[in-house]
């Protein structure tokens, strides 16, 4: 293969142009182009202007006799595919079995039904449609359940966000996952886009798709199954019972259980499964016009049809040592509730693919250390967590209102009462309060500060309509699952394989899904499949 770069063109060129533009780069007929593919796109906003950069590489022709041209911006390269690693020879006599099925969960099932190991995938919560109905149902009548919600279900958290597909690890399983998700329903374009994402709504029929082809390919997809206990024997995994009275005989699980199955981690404490402190952040959202973002980031262009909603990602250190930053930006998105027990207010973002509602959101936090949580306990950020949101449900009347603060009100310490220009999106509602009610004194401190920093990088992010609304605390697991670097098995049970961002070990979508397909790899690379 031959990977062009510096492919460039103006917004207002079509894509379909790219063909001839390799043509026009290696110095060829057409006719000796076998075939293309974008690898990469990317905006230049520089000097004013804005142009789509293309990488794109491409298979010709007598290969050797372009490259003796030594053409600016060609270089050769090996054509980078996942590859399948060996089976073991050890017989495999129990099921092995998944807990949970958010991307960590879902990728590791799939990859060994597609190997021939049939394993049993069990989730909490229910299929991703009965989810979809409960959760609007919370989010117009106030009816929440426990054990379907934003959190737990089929697809994980993710699947009601805004699907972001952008990660820093370099790791050729990426590849491998967005090429699944494409052939699952995902558009064709998060293979090369330089901030792909999916939207919830096609989320939603991508997850349907993999859950269909694990069982058809010979795996075993269960709903409403609760990990309840496992059975530790000599420090292996013996058995797990479900919902409390089902037992399963298995020496082999992966744990990919999510950042907010609080219940599991208790239980897995008690057992005497290694949980350590970890580092996260809480904070709250903030909600913009999306006009407003998009003026920022595109100026004149800032309508071009090519462009569409514009994101942003900012980060402040402060002055009292801590660092402030948004993430998990959601471009024309809702602000969503996503409690995952009674009694808490939780916060997220959601966006559909199109992402064309009025108002940007972002989550807007603040670093969290152990530290912090005033306890040596390994599940103390978790009751960290917990506390505030159940100051945020208190707050907001108990009735799953979010606490809401206006920016301008918030920086000069008033309960806001009136809304401006920018009409809050969270359901079931709000209640205007004082946020320093519910988030500790430094995250306060961290965020005012910020917020002036912020404004400076994009003018009108501290405008005085801008929405604040509360809790903040899902961006990544308050625990980490110790697991050994190089088996990536619990370093005290044996056969147990901490996974995902549940585990302490991701931190979005893509970067779980990898990390469920390398669990899966140790299993397959010590045992012969089933078939």
């Amino acid at each position: 293969m031959l990977r062009i770069s510096n492919i460039k063109m103006t917004i207002d060129e079509s894509p379909s142009i790219i063909e001839s533009l390799v043509i026009k780069k290696l110095k060829i007929k057409s006719s000796d182009l076998v075939k293309y593919y974008i690898y990469k796109e990317s905006i230049d906003a520089r000097k004013g202007k804005i142009n789509f950069v293309y990488t794109v590489d491409a298979e010709v022709k007598n290969e050797n006799k372009v490259l003796e041209k030594n053409l600016k911006d060609i270089v050769k390269i090996k054509e980078l595919r996942y590859e399948d690693v060996q089976s073991g020879t050890k017989k495999l006599d129990k099921t092995p079995v998944i807990i949970g099925s958010g991307p960590a969960g879902l990728f590791a099932a799939l990859l060994l039904a597609q190997r021939g190991y049939n394993p049993l995938l069990l989730e909490r919560g229910l299929d991703v449609d009965n989810r979809t109905k409960d959760i609007e149902e919370f989010w117009k009548e106030r009816k929440f359940k426990n054990s379907s919600n934003v959190q737990f279900g089929e697809g994980g958290a993710g699947t009601f966000s805004d699907g972001k597909l952008t990660t820093r690890i370099k790791d050729i399983r990426c590849r491998k996952v967005l090429e699944e998700l494409v052939n699952f329903g995902s558009p064709e374009e998060i293979l090369y886009s330089h901030k792909p994402h999916v939207g919830t709504d096609i989320l939603k029929d991508v997850v349907k798709n993999i859950r269909n082809e694990i069982i058809r390919l010979g795996g075993e997809v269960r709903f409403d199954s609760k990990v309840t206990d496992i059975c530790r024997v000599n420090n292996e995994i013996e058995s797990i019972t479900i919902n409390n009275e089902e037992v399963i005989e298995t020496n082999i699980v992966i744990l990919a259980i999510g950042h907010s199955a609080r219940d599991t981690y208790e239980m897995l404490h008690d057992r005497g499964v290694k949980i350590t402190q970890k580092p996260f952040a809480i904070g709250a959202r903030i909600e913009h016009p999306q006009e407003l973002i998009n003026k920022s980031q595109y100026k004149e262009y800032h309508n071009h049809p090519r462009l569409g909603a514009a994101d942003y990602r900012l980060i402040e250190h402060t002055s009292n040592g801590r660092t402030a930053y948004t993430f998990c930006m959601c471009p024309g998105g809702s602000v969503i509730a996503s409690a995952s027990n009674d009694g808490q207010v939780v916060t997220n973002g959601m966006s559909e693919h199109a992402r064309d509602k009025d108002n940007a959101n972002s989550a807007f936090l603040v670093n969290v250390t152990p530290d912090d949580f005033g306890s040596e306990h390994p599940l103390a950020g978790m009751y960290f967590q917990e506390k505030y949101e159940r100051l945020a449900y208190e707050l907001g009347g108990k009735n799953y209102n979010a606490p809401v603060q206006l920016v301008g009100d918030f920086l000069n310490d008033r309960i806001s009462t009136n809304i401006g220009s920018v009409k809050p999106s969270y359901e079931p509602g709000y209640t205007f309060v004082d946020l320093r009610k519910c988030l500790p004194g430094f995250v306060i401190e961290t965020m005012k500060e910020a917020l002036v920093g912020f404004d400076r990088k994009i003018k009108g992010f501290a405008m005085d309509d801008a929405v604040l609304t509360a809790v903040e605390t899902r961006s990544s697991a308050p625990i980490r699952i110790v697991r050994d670097e190089e088996t990536l098995e619990s370093t005290n049970t044996k056969k147990l394989y901490p996974c995902g961002e549940g585990a302490g070990y991701a931190g979005g979508i893509v970067t779980a899904a990898v990390d469920g397909i390398k669990c899966a790899e140790k299993i397959i690379s010590q045992y012969a499949s089933m078939k």
